[in-house]
């Protein structure tokens, strides 16, 4: 079995190299989309087959390695090239080749009419391998070229449509604010092999307990500012809502089920260096927390649906890098959150792309509603998809956001009372974002207007590459929370490896208080947004709206954060290093060759090509000789 796990890989990356390398080549760019597809759904396959086989077998024995090659065979310094396949790396590669494939499959109808399909899927492919890499390597260094092949791959996706200059903007934003997290990474990888002599997974877990906690925590903290960039924690979480430039599948890959979650896989992963720093593992939960606020704030002033989206990703991946900050009590519940997460959110974008797909790409939901007539399909899978991630009873996010808001008030103390209640908090306003979203689409009456080219939209349903994946997605969302919380079947299967201890809440607080509470809180959430979208209607233009709406409709200042702390900083410091290389530097230098070109100029008069010249000099400078010459005698 251990040779399959090299295949997982391998079947995306072939996609990959032969669908950009092939280009020209007419049956593969006329195949190629299937091909890329096939390859995916391959990978997934090959992920089922490893599961059933780790099923049979219990415990510790379940985990897999497969040495491929000595990569850096360097004495002193060897890193090899394999993988490790335990409960967390297969939890991941399940959700990344099955929603994977199935975004392969959607885009197969929503590319279908753009020249370039066949780079696209290329680019699909690559992000596949790129995110199995990470998640199956042994060691932090293989980890780091997963990481930097998903940066890389998520760059050519967010600015595949690179003749709009928005798309390539945000593609260089993208890049540039991960370049940041991945230099955490670099250092924190730098710090363990001087710390650790090594960048495998199992020894530098195991040497944790002999290393002082303040580099634990510098490695730490480290690995946090890496988490921030790819899962777009603040303060690194700027370029989220401008990746909403690629096509919608690519928000559905990266926001769902891959990329923004690899932050949430290292922490996880990291585990016991967090547990042992303290410091470190404070700033992860505080991080968590503010997020997850910021990003349901960003979210509810958003009229774009898939920027509103972007925002509910951030905040949802706040939700799992609290918990997986809480430690032993957090790990499984961060995962599973990750994963129910993967299965509705995946289907929320894929539904904003049907709804974009029938209505001629508009994307401002007050352009939209009473689309549920027209879009049925649509309207129930968005809808299963927004009952699950509000955390309605039953369904998937009920049960694992409820299980992070126990964890976090089990946490204790103030902290515990403080976390808590910022989940709480993020709860009711990720409901009534939600329900803005639902209302504002699919109720109401229709507010369509025509397009750039003067072209009335005629919503219709998307054809059926683009609904079976909807349908399983919405199934996945309304399931895969009840099925994993029975007899706490996800935290055992989790639990030999990352560990798991039972919280106690505080004192007077119960898990029927706090589930009360939850729901409580989504239901104030859903009356707000009804209140005002579902009462009245929604205006074609937005109004001005308090000064907090009119923050979060510029990214609570984000931008204008960075630009004036970072950018104009830059500016001037650049403007300041070009005066002193063209005055000083450049003085220097120009100064010094006029000087010897003038030196150069005057000795050359001396050299005129008269002899009654050369007379006189010689008599002068004899002149001179005999008078130092007698001087010296005098003396």
């Amino acid at each position: 079995m251990e040779s399959l796990i090299g295949l997982l890989v391998a079947a995306p990356l072939l996609g990959a190299a032969v669908l950009l390398c092939g280009g020209r080549i007419p049956q593969i760019d006329r195949t190629g989309h299937w091909l890329g597809t096939v390859l995916a759904f391959t990978s997934f396959v090959l992920g089922l087959v490893l599961f059933a086989d780790m099923l049979g077998r219990e415990g510790e024995e379940r985990a897999l390695h497969s040495h491929l090659f000595t990569w850096i065979p360097v004495e002193g310094f060897q890193a090899d090239a394999a993988f490790q396949l335990d409960q967390l790396s297969m939890t991941f590669v399940l959700l990344i080749t099955g929603v994977g494939s199935l975004i392969h499959l959607y885009s197969v109808g929503y590319m279908e009419h753009d020249e370039r399909r066949r780079r696209f899927f290329g680019y699909l492919n690559l992000f596949l391998a790129a995110m199995l890499l990470l998640v199956l390597a042994d060691n932090f260094l293989l980890l780091y070229v997963g990481w930097e092949g998903v940066g890389l791959a998520s760059y050519l996706l967010i600015g595949f449509w690179q003749h709009k200059p928005s798309a390539a903007t945000a593609a260089k934003k993208a890049f540039i604010v991960n370049r940041v997290g991945d230099v955490g990474l670099s250092i924190a990888i730098m710090l363990m092999f001087v710390t650790f002599g090594t960048f495998a997974f199992e020894p530098v877990m195991n040497s944790v307990g002999e290393t002082s906690e303040g580099k634990l925590t510098a490695i730490g903290l480290m690995l946090l500012l890496a988490a921030c960039g790819k899962s777009a924690q603040v303060p690194l979480q700027s370029w989220l809502g401008d990746a909403m430039e690629g096509p919608t599948p690519v928000s559905a890959l990266i926001h769902a089920a891959t990329m923004v979650t690899a932050g949430v896989y290292l922490i996880v992963r990291s585990g016991a260096i967090f547990e042992a720093a303290p410091d470190a593992q404070l700033v992860v939960t505080i991080v968590g927390a503010v997020t997850l606020l910021f990003g349901a704030i960003v979210g509810c002033a958003k009229d774009d649906i898939k920027k509103a989206l972007a925002g509910s990703t951030m905040s949802q991946i706040g939700y799992m890098v609290l918990a997986a900050g809480l430690g032993p009590i957090g790990y499984a519940f961060a995962i599973m959150h990750l994963v129910t997460h993967g299965f509705f959110k995946a289907g929320l974008f894929l539904g904003a792309g049907s709804v974009m797909h029938g209505m001629n790409d508009e994307v401002d939901m007050r352009k939209y509603g009473g689309l549920r007539k027209y879009m049925p399909v649509t309207f129930v899978t968005f809808g299963l998809g927004y009952l699950a991630i509000i955390g309605f009873p039953g369904l998937s996010g009920f049960f694992s956001k409820d299980a992070i808001i126990e964890a976090a008030f089990a946490k204790g103390g103030t902290q515990g009372w403080i976390l808590g209640g910022a989940a709480l908090l993020g709860a009711a306003i990720t409901a009534y974002y939600m329900t803005r979203v639902m209302l504002m689409t699919f109720f109401g009456e229709k507010r369509w207007e025509p397009d750039a080219n003067g072209e009335m939209p005629h919503p219709h349903e998307s054809p059926r590459s683009m609904t079976i994946p909807m349908i399983l997605l919405a199934v996945g969302s309304v399931g895969a929370g009840a099925f994993f919380d029975v007899g706490e079947r996800f935290v055992h299967w989790l639990e030999p490896v990352t560990g798991f201890e039972h919280g106690h809440l505080p004192e007077g607080l119960s898990v029927a208080m706090v589930t009360g509470a939850t729901v409580t809180c989504m239901v104030l959430g859903v009356a707000a947004a009804w209140l005002q979208y579902g009462r009245r209607p929604v205006p074609a233009a937005a109004p001005r709206g308090s000064l907090l709406t009119r923050a979060a409709r510029r990214d609570l200042l984000q931008d204008d954060f960075n630009h004036v702390a970072l950018v104009k900083p830059g500016e001037y410091l650049t403007r300041g290093l070009v005066y002193l290389d063209h005055k000083l530097v450049d003085g220097i230098v120009n100064g010094t060759a006029a000087a010897f070109g003038g030196l150069s100029g005057r000795m050359r008069r001396i050299q005129n090509g008269y002899a009654r010249s050369y007379a006189v000099s010689m008599f002068g400078g004899a002149v001179v000789l005999i008078a130092a010459t007698l001087l010296m005698r005098a003396v």
